[in-house]
């Protein structure tokens, strides 16, 4: 089983993820923003400066690619569910992975968290992030990217408590 944890920066999708792997047998978190990492460290400048002249590591083809081939191997090797934390707002990026995972493994499910745009910059600002920096400039890009494609099972997450969350992806993906 592949879980894919979506929503804006600050949402509170580690949050969710963790409790998950906690409760759910056999399973790991998977995040792709280490992939991200990496090749934003070994990919030349000129090459990222093509491909991502955003700076943004998702606009790298590698990323998108990598990210569903090693889910493959870690679920190919290790036989264990994965729990995917990731913001993703570009709808054809979400359809790669989306099929990507699915065509891993069909119990692929995916949840867009949400919540007002003064909710996350407050979980931003608990989280210590400073004001302007990257995750703040992504929220209202996100929050529009949401409002204007399908991105699957949203679950709003103002006002609402952690465990209540939790419960409803559970009860959603019938672990019950």
């Amino acid at each position: 089983m592949i879980i894919m944890i979506n929503g804006a920066f600050g949402v509170g999708k580690t949050t969710i993820a963790n409790i998950l792997q906690n409760e759910i047998k056999n399973s790991m978190i998977y995040d792709p923003e280490e992939i991200g990492y990496m090749l934003r460290n070994v990919i030349p400048m000129d090459i990222k400066r093509i491909e991502s002249s955003t700076g943004d590591f998702q606009d790298l083809d590698l990323w998108k690619e990598l990210t569903v081939d090693v889910a493959k191997r870690l679920i190919t090797k290790y036989k264990i569910n994965l729990i995917v934390p990731m913001t993703i707002r570009k709808i054809e990026y979400f359809h790669y992975m989306h099929n990507g995972f699915k065509s891993i493994d069909e119990q692929t499910y995916h949840f867009c968290l949400s919540a007002s745009k003064e909710t996350i910059y407050d979980r931003l600002r608990l989280r210590g992030e400073e004001e302007g920096n990257w995750c703040f400039q992504q929220t209202d890009k996100c929050l529009k990217a949401y409002n204007k494609y399908d991105f699957g099972d949203y679950i709003d997450t103002e006002k609402v408590g952690i465990n209540v969350i939790v419960q409803e992806i559970k009860e959603k993906l019938n672990l019950f």
